[in-house]
Order: structure tokens, then sequence, then C-alpha cells
């Protein structure tokens, strides 16, 4: 049975219960006491035939769940003739799986609202016309015109004036985000601006939004069982109620004080309560840009005790920047960089592309070089407007040049040098480096606050290079030079200190993702393996949508585990007041009712949670756009 089919039947179980529980009150007001209890009955049948189906469904599969309780509850009722009691029964127990689904939907509107905004046709300019085509036919370097409150249907680079993008159905950023020529514009995101030009970077297909919605497609399609809670109490809870039932017919030879037993326990609570919180913490996790892919996955991630994180692209922005430029031979800056990018753009390095995305967001014509050769890590030489060039590193460029630049400049942990030289002289280094996310050591901090009580470096970076990126943070632990495998290691080694959850984008990071109990993929760009293999992906490359996650998860659970404490604690109350005599079960059911309204209502304050380690766009509404490195 499909979702929509599950919820029409729902539906139509409560209102068969209340039309039921109405028309035997009309009667019994009418003076008609028999019809009104087989009105009462009819209203009973058809939620208690679909209440024992899903519990053979259950035994089926190898689980004991609490709707046992509210199915003796309606038989014993109606065996001992008590069917108003029964028929209350039925409204509050297909009223709750009705408020549950409606939460439920609710709950999902952020991920209904991603798959609702996917754009189908994008405007490409053609010969000097515009031509509307569909997304498929999008190929990278296709110059696209985006008009105002449109979808950005491909990631690309803003090739035409400033763009001002609304991102928050992606990221929860409430401000537009300003981004200029030459930046990278992430799909998914809306044009709150004037119409601008973008060139496209990747396909439809491969790019950001689309990547998201496969995601979240993923986890609607999902036919796994939600995580309970309440499954771990639901036989003691069943044992208590069942001994509280069989003491109150034994002493006074009373059925119906049994039955008022039952009718007290039925478990709604521990049914509702639990699923209703945590399916609101994803919906409030999606708001703030983190996709989990289901309530368990949520409630794992809520008792993570072990972080381990990747550094490339995890810790740091896994994008190489030019944080300075070392001129020579009387070239300026933009000289050096021009020439440079110039010849890079026949290269695929990830350092090669840096320079060419930093090249254009300086507004700089580049002419495209010829009799380009490259040697595979080393570097690359050509022609550029006539001139010999070679970028790479200090030992490929000595061997193009008369005279090699002298003296080695100081660089930042983790940084790499850049030489360039022109006919045959020196002409410059660029200084590039891939630095610590800005809020790395902040987000850290308050994952430790949040629980985490330990934070482990893995990388297969050389040691020397994490132990100066990640000097001065509180680090637990750092481990260099990790294959794959040491990684998956490294995960299963920690999970003696609690659960770990492993944080990578890479994939080589995918099998410690699959290992750890909370996976998390850092960004929907990152490879599609490590994307698969998480439990969770952050939307946006920002360390501190992980600490919100978290923050979320935790909050979740906490309400889930308050609703359940509340609910059973108020039924043992009302069962022990039942088995004493002080309820009857009509009274009962409508004092459980009144427990279940309240529980559910405390569960659905999950709806609401608000991340205090959020920091969105208003703290900072221009952002500067980040290097492409592909």
């Amino acid at each position: 049975m499909d979702y929509a089919s599950a919820d029409r039947l729902k539906t139509g179980l409560l209102l068969i219960a209340l039309a039921g529980i109405v028309t035997g009150l009309v009667l019994h007001f009418s003076g008609k006491v028999d019809a009104a209890g087989l009105a009462w009955a009819l209203g009973v049948l058809p939620v208690l035939a679909a209440l024992l189906i899903e519990i053979l469904r259950s035994l089926l599969r190898g689980e004991v769940g609490l709707d046992i309780v509210a199915a003796l509850s309606m038989l014993a009722a109606l065996i001992v003739g008590e069917t108003l009691a029964a028929a209350v029964v039925a409204v509050m127990y297909s009223g709750g799986t009705f408020l549950e689904s409606f939460a439920e939907g609710r709950a999902k509107h952020e991920m209904r609202e991603l798959l609702s905004r996917v754009p189908r046709t994008a405007t490409r300019h053609r010969n000097g016309e515009l031509e509307d085509v569909p997304l498929d036919e999008i190929e990278p370097d296709d110059r696209l015109l985006i008009r105002q409150g449109d979808v950005v249907p491909v990631d690309g680079v803003v090739a035409s004036g400033t763009a001002f993008l609304d991102t928050s159905a992606l990221t929860g950023e409430s401000l537009p985000v300003r981004l200029s020529r030459g930046a990278e514009a992430m799909s998914g995101a809306t044009n709150a601006g004037e119409a601008f030009d973008l060139v496209a970077t990747r396909r439809a297909m491969e790019s950001t939004y689309a990547g998201i919605v496969r995601l979240v497609e993923e986890a609607q399609r999902s036919k796994a069982p939600m995580s309970r809670l309440a499954d771990r109490w639901s036989l003691g809870f069943l044992a208590v109620t069942i001994v509280f039932a069989v003491a109150a017919w034994w002493f006074t030879r009373d059925p119906i004080r049994a039955v008022a037993v039952l009718v007290v326990a039925t478990p709604c609570p521990l049914i509702l309560a639990v699923p209703v919180a945590l399916v609101a913490g994803l919906s409030r996790a999606a708001h703030f840009g983190v996709l989990v892919k289901g309530a368990g996955a949520l409630e794992a991630m809520a008792r993570v005790r072990t972080l381990i994180l990747d550094k490339t692209g995890t810790l740091t922005d896994g994008r190489p920047r030019i944080v300075s430029i070392e001129n020579q031979c009387g070239m300026t800056e933009d000289d050096i960089l021009r020439l440079a990018a110039a010849l890079d753009q026949a290269s695929k390095h990830p350092v090669a592309q840096a320079i060419v995305a930093a090249a254009r967001m300086r507004g700089l014509r580049l002419p495209m070089p010829t009799d380009v050769s490259e040697t595979p890590g080393e570097g690359i030489s050509g022609n550029v407007e006539g001139r010999n060039i070679s970028v790479g590193s200090d030992r490929f460029v000595a061997q193009h040049v008369q005279q090699t630049a002298s003296g080695r400049p100081s660089l930042v942990p983790g940084s790499v040098l850049v030489a360039v030289a022109a006919d045959g002289q020196a002409a410059g280094r660029l200084i590039m480096a891939d630095p610590l996310r800005d809020d790395a050591g902040t987000t850290l901090d308050w994952l430790r606050s949040e629980g985490v009580e330990r934070i482990i470096l893995a990388t297969g970076d050389r040691a020397d290079v994490a132990k100066r990126v990640t000097e001065g943070m509180r680090i637990d632990g750092i481990r260099a030079g990790l294959t794959p495998d040491q990684k998956v290691l490294l995960v299963l080694t920690e999970r003696k200190n609690g659960p770990v959850m492993m944080v990578g984008d890479g994939m080589n990071d995918a099998p410690a993702l699959a290992a750890a109990d909370v996976g998390v993929a850092m960004g929907a760009r990152g490879a599609a393996a490590s994307a698969e293999a998480a439990d969770a992906v952050l939307l946006v490359d920002r360390l501190d949508r992980l600490g919100s996650g978290i923050e979320i998860a935790r909050r979740s659970r906490r309400i889930a585990i308050q609703s359940v404490v509340a609910g059973v604690g108020l039924s043992i109350l009302g069962m022990a007041a039942a088995a004493f005599g002080y309820l009857i079960p009509v009274e009962g059911a409508l004092l459980q009712e009144a427990i279940d309204v309240a529980v559910i209502l405390n569960a659905l304050r999950a709806l609401r949670i608000e991340s205090r380690n959020f920091r969105s766009s208003e703290s900072s509404a221009i952002v500067e756009p980040d290097q492409d490195t592909r």
C-alpha cells in the first residue's frame, strides 16, 4: 500500500469511528439504548479489524508492538458490553494515527517544496537569439539567461553583472546572497534580483540541485519502518498492563475493572508521539540545510559521542585559493595571473582551474593558448599571445627558464607554490592554499557543548600538514596518511567510546561513512558515492550546518522522550486508579484521550525547533563567491 492509500485509509477509519460515536450518542439521548450500543459497536469494528491486520503483519515480521494493548482494550470492552468505551478508544486510536499522518505530511513540507521547485526548461543564448530548451539539452559552457524569479537550473558561473540569489529553500538563509561576475552559482537557488547570464559548468543531471532531489526522492521512497524509541519499552509496558488488568480482575472478580485498566493503558503516547517528534525533527533539519535520510538516522545522530572529520573538503574548503602573488621581472600581479590562467585553461587540474577562476573573478581577459604540453602532476607549458609560458612546480618551471626565482616565500599551512615563467624568465609565483573553513573552530567548540566528547581528524594527507592546519584547534587526535580501509578501521575502533559520526566529502570517504553509526556527506556537490553511503547530507558546504543537525536531532529526541515518559507515567497512574475502581471504562478512555492529545501536542513542538548554532546570511548578507576547482 502506497503512502496516499494509507493516508486515505486512516482518514476513512477516523470518519467511521466518529460517525459511530456521534450516531450512538444521538440514539442514546433519544432513549434508544440498544440501538446506541449497536452504533458504537459498528463504529469500532472497522478500526479493530484494521488494527488486528496490522498486528498480524508485525508479528510475521517478528515484531511485538504496543498496538496489541489497543486491540485488547477495544475487544474486551465489546465483550463486556462497554461499547461506548470501545468507541472512545476507537476514535482515540484512529484519531491518533490520523494526527500522525497529518504531522508527518506537515513535517515533510520542506522536502516536498524542494521537489516542487524543480525547473523543467531553461533559456539559452544561441546565435544571437534566445531559445527555451529542456534541461537535458544543456551542456557545459552553454550561456543561459536567468530571469527574475527563475530557479537556477544548473550549476554555473555568473557571466554578467551581479546576481542576487535566494537560497532559503536550500540552506535556510533568509537574505539573498550577492554573487559577482565569475562567482559560482548553485542550482536550485532563485534569482531574487535582475536578470543575469550564467555559463553552465555542469549538465543538469550532475548539478547540485539534481543531487538534492535524488536524495529527497530516495528518502521518501524508503519502505523501512520508522525507528521507534518505544519499541525498546513495548514488551515491558505490555507486561505491566497485563499484570494490572489480571490483578484487578483476580482480586475484585469484576471484569469491568480489568477493561478499565486496558482502556487507560491504550499506548498512543508511545505509538504516536515518538514518530511525530522524530519526523518533525527531520523537517527542521531539512529547513536548515541538513537532509537526514530517516528517523533512525536522526535518532542515531542525537546519540553521537565521537566525531571523525576528513580534512580536505570537510575541515578545509577543499578549493585551492590564491593567497598572494610574488612578482618578478617588473610584471604586475594581474599580468602574472592573466598569463598563468590563460595557459591553465587547457588543464583540468584543480589548482589550474582555481587559477582560471581567480582570473575571471578579477575580470581579466583570457586568450586561448596554443602548442600546449602538460606533464601530469608537474606543470604545463605553451604559447599565450606569442609568448612562451610555463606554469607549475618550481622544479618543472626551472627546466624552462634561464634564471630561476630567488628565495622561497613563507607559506601558510598546507599551501602550494605555483611558479610562472615567461619567455625563459621567471615571472613570479602564485601562493595557493586550502584554508580552514571560517566556521571550523567555533563549530567544533559548539559540538563539544552539544555532547560530542571526542573529535578526531582523519586524513590521507601528511601528518605535518594536518598538524599545521589544525594548530590551536581542540582536536583529540590526528590520524594522517590514511587509506580508505584504514579510515574504516578507525571508525570501528572508536566505537568503543560510543556512537561514531564520520564526516567526509570524497569517494575515498564512502566506506567509512557507511561503517559509521552516522555518516554525513559534506555538500550535495561531493562525490555521489559519499552522498549515497551517508545517512545525512549537508546541502551546502558549511560546517556549521553539522552543528545545527546534531542540535536539532538531540532536541527532537529529547522532546520524544519527554512525551513518552509523561504519557506512560500518566497512563500508569490511570491504570492504578482504574484497578482500584476510581475510573470506569468510559472515564478511563476519556482520560487517555486527554493524555494522548497532550503528549502529541508536545511532540509537535519539534516542528518549531530553532537552531541556536545557525548563523544565517543576515549577519553577512554579502557572501563572497567560491572558486571552482573541478
